[in-house]
């Protein structure tokens, strides 16, 4: 056949061995022109269209040759190809001003991506980032429904429909939370954030925003309560302040009461507050039960309570020896006194094993930034540098930008091995995965780090 024009065509980055597109002689580099006839505007249909027994295929190689392709496969079976853009088609972005985003928060100097504010629907998907609704068109709507893409998250924020248009800065920001109501009567599952900023959505206002969300229960699975992260790069932005101990015990205590209520209605939790209000307030985490099978980790929503149950289960299932690992972990503040605990259990169960936990102070964006997915290779080496840390340094993976050896500020591990003069061990962010490492027991797989900021959703106050 001859070539064939059409602007919707993806190329073609990865071809799994093995798959169905390897048997079909499919290459880097082949063009994808349309699937059973239709044209593949995005993922979304992409998706949709090759969730079947029999479907065709139109590819354009590389010579300019068209192959029309016929397959029968079983009905969600893969056909194991990447495309040089995930989404294959433009990443779409925020048309929203919101007073807490973390983007407007950041300094300058850092790599593009880091500053691409994204709103779209299809990461919602694909990467689980939260969306406001605003960027969303009556097309988007009805597609997510047709195809029954889900889980959907949404950045609710408010329920409050002029709150919300000031607190996004969009006129449309309120009339935008009609589309819950489509998406929970066509039953699409969604999870909900609100990103807590004092004076503005608390209180009186979040009682509100929950009375009303609860009302989409259980298709609505859950809600995360998230304080505002506020760096030290706020000047000519909305004032906001941090939360008080006592504030936090107020979150706290409402976060708990709706649960009780929601337990009562569809025997689930439903509203969950972020790790960061207990360790504010200085008060236990929730036992696991409450956390409704972790719906909300990206948020930070029970983390430390999973990195406890990992761990003590681990080391429970294990004899303890006279194995001998020395070394330091490095780690945000909010994350530093648990990691503490658990390597004082691990050193209990194997006196050979000492590892040291250091808290990383964050200056690059400010100390009220205690997260280690936010740490800066400088803050790192800077710290560090010259300390009793033994020839071994332990970090998570989440301090690293997907798929490669490299901080947020672009320093890579190399160089901060060599500036530390330390082995650096990249370690992924189960307990069971840090305890393998620090008890040298082989390498814990490899180095991934969940997606941050790098076009995701500016609510998510990163990982502990």
């Amino acid at each position: 056949m001859g070539q064939h024009k059409n602007r919707h065509v993806h190329v073609i980055s990865e071809v799994a061995p093995g798959s169905i597109a390897e048997e079909l002689e499919l290459c880097r580099g082949d063009k994808l022109i349309s699937v059973s006839g239709q044209v593949v505007e995005d993922v979304f249909d992409y998706r949709y269209l090759i969730n079947d027994e029999y479907i065709t295929l139109l590819v354009e190689k590389a010579d300019g040759e068209v192959w029309e392709l016929e397959v029968e496969k079983e009905y969600d079976e893969d056909l194991g190809i990447e495309f040089e853009n995930s989404l294959m088609d433009g990443y779409r972005s925020c048309s929203n001003n919101c007073i807490f985003c973390f983007i407007d928060q950041m300094p300058p100097g850092m790599r593009p991506t880091l500053y691409f504010k994204d709103d779209d629907s299809r990461l919602s998907f694909l990467q689980g980032n939260y969306v406001t609704l605003t960027n969303m068109s009556d097309h988007d709507v009805e597609r997510i429904v047709r195809y029954h893409m889900e889980p959907i998250n949404i950045s609710f924020q408010t329920m409050n429909p002029e709150l919300r248009c000031r607190m996004l800065h969009n006129r449309f920001a309120g009339k935008a939370l009609q589309k819950v109501d489509r998406f929970f009567e066509a039953g699409i599952i969604m999870n909900g954030q609100i990103v807590l900023c004092k004076g503005y959505n608390d209180g009186r206002e979040l009682e509100y925003s929950l009375e009303k969300l609860a009302e989409y229960a259980p298709v609505l699975q859950s809600v995360s309560i998230v304080p505002v992260g506020l760096t030290k790069y706020r000047e000519g932005l909305c004032p906001l302040e941090p939360f008080t101990p006592e504030e936090a015990c107020e979150v706290i205590d409402l976060v708990h009461r709706w649960q009780e209520t929601m337990m009562k209605r569809h025997g689930i939790h439903f509203v969950h507050a972020s790790d960061e209000w207990y360790i504010l307030a200085g008060q236990e985490l929730p036992p696991e039960e409450n956390y409704d099978g972790y719906l909300q980790l990206e948020n930070g929503v029970g983390m430390l309570r999973l990195l406890d149950t990992e761990v003590n289960g681990f080391l429970s299932e294990i004899p303890g020896d006279d194995r001998i690992s020395e070394g330091t972990i490095a780690c945000g503040l909010l994350a530093e006194p648990f990691l503490r605990k658990h390597m004082q259990a691990v050193h209990d169960k194997f006196p050979g094993v000492n590892i040291e936990v250091r808290g990383i102070v964050n200056h690059f964006f400010g100390e009220n930034i205690t997260v280690s997915g936010l740490i800066t290779g400088q803050d790192l080496i800077s710290q560090m540098k010259g300390g009793k840390n033994g020839k071994r340094i332990f970090l998570s993976s989440c301090m690293l930008r997907e798929g490669e050896d490299v901080f947020l500020d672009d320093i890579t591990v190399s160089e901060a091995e060599k500036a530390l003069d330390a082995e650096i061990t990249v370690v992924q962010s189960s307990g069971a995965d840090l305890l393998r490492a620090v008890l040298l027991m082989g390498d814990s797989g490899p180095k991934k780090r969940r997606q941050m900021y790098e076009q995701t959703g500016s609510g998510n106050s990163g990982q502990a």
